[in-house]
């Protein structure tokens, strides 16, 4: 196993670098970046080394060519995880995160490394992936479905310079899980928690409850009030969730 003491790899970005017993992996929605994940970090330090991964063709990676399949980006990403696996890992996903995420672990887990925890954010189930065809839309109608959906980029895209960067990445992205759909395969084998907005237009409760039948582990379902980003205005309780259960 390689002593990951001063290890970089492409995808992963470590902003606070722990000694905890435990790795989380934070896997960010459409469009989005590692950077999300700052303020985790940050708060969640103390209990688990926190590990947020950088999708290419993005703020440092932006000249990089994206990837606009799940499963493709799965196969880069359990590859490079490998080298983090000296200690147990689990998984935060929020939106597309939860299926690259979800697609990861089947890898990993079919090299016998299964996580302690996998936590599903604004997602429904693998098995209810959908073309909506917004990766399609022209440019103005992505830009207003991302705005529609909120989240702490929205306010930027009302700049064209910021618009002309990011605008390739979340139209990959948008493919990516559009064109997604899932391949016959074992459920995970470790606990399972699904936080969800309720008015959430991506996802309904209903939905995310799906996720039940893709793990052996136990199962939690976790509905906040909000929509797509919920967890933006409840950050302290998901926080305390994940905290409390890569503790326990």
């Amino acid at each position: 196993m390689t002593d990951t003491a001063d290890l970089t790899t492409p995808s992963i970005r470590r902003f606070h670098p722990s000694d905890a017993g435990v790795r989380l992996v934070c896997f960010p929605h459409a469009g989005g970046a590692a950077s999300y994940f700052f303020p985790v970090s940050r708060q969640l330090s103390p209990v688990a080394d926190v590990l947020a991964v950088q999708y290419p063709g993005r703020q440092e990676r932006r000249k990089e060519p994206c990837i606009d399949s799940v499963t493709e980006l799965a196969d880069v990403l359990a590859d490079e995880l490998l080298e983090w696996a000296d200690r147990p890992l689990a998984f935060f996903g929020h939106s597309m995160g939860s299926l690259v995420a979800f697609e990861v672990a089947r890898r990993l887990q079919q090299k016998d490394i299964e996580l302690v925890s996998f936590f599903a954010s604004g997602r429904s189930a693998p098995s209810l992936s959908r073309d909506e065809g917004v990766h399609r839309r022209s440019d103005t109608g992505l830009i207003d479905k991302v705005k529609e959906l909120g989240g702490t980029a929205g306010g930027l895209l009302d700049d064209p310079d910021v618009v002309e960067m990011l605008l390739p990445a979340i139209r990959n992205d948008y493919h990516a899980v559009e064109t997604y759909r899932l391949t016959p395969g074992e459920p995970l084998n470790c606990p399972l928690v699904v936080l969800t907005g309720d008015a959430d237009p991506m996802v309904t409760v209903d939905e995310a409850r799906v996720w039940r039948e893709f793990s052996t582990g136990s199962f939690e379902l976790h509905s906040y009030p909000g929509g797509h980003f919920y967890l933006d205005t409840h950050a302290a309780s998901v926080m305390e969730k994940i905290s409390t259960r890569l503790t326990s």
